[in-house]
């Protein structure tokens, strides 16, 4: 059994590391607002039963991630901005080497039961891309 959701902000990235390095996609997928978006690669929103398709194919590299404590946390009422860097790096179960890196910029809030969740999980905030949502 996880971890209760966070209850604070500051603490998001840590809870997503430890359900994602359970390799549980229920558990990851409590992390997400029913509404929310995600973006697996730079200009790429996925929503809805998405989410759980492109979850699905981050742990299927069978590699742990890494979160750092966050660089910035910004916070305006139940809403809050994350910018955090975080990395995936091993060996996958094909014996190839796995390495994927980025910097979050993402966007939580906390929910009637005070606890948060991705309204916009984005982990290659700051990589270009052609388009825009």
């Amino acid at each position: 059994m996880p971890e209760p959701l966070p209850d604070h902000a500051e603490d998001f990235p840590a809870a997503f590391r430890d359900r994602y390095n359970s390799g549980d996609i229920e558990a990851c997928m409590e992390l997400y607002e029913p509404d929310a978006v995600f973006m697996p690669a730079p200009g790429t929103p996925v929503r809805g039963e998405d989410i759980r398709k492109a979850m699905t194919d981050f742990l299927s590299l069978g590699v742990p991630i890494a979160a750092r404590e966050p660089r910035h946390v910004h916070t305006a009422g139940d809403t809050a901005l994350l910018i955090y860097d975080w990395f995936i790096d091993g060996t996958g179960p094909d014996g190839d080497p796995v390495h994927i890196e980025g910097t979050a910029t993402d966007i939580v809030r906390r929910g009637s039961d005070g606890r948060y969740r991705y309204i916009i999980d984005n982990p290659f905030g700051i990589q270009p891309t052609d388009s825009a949502e």
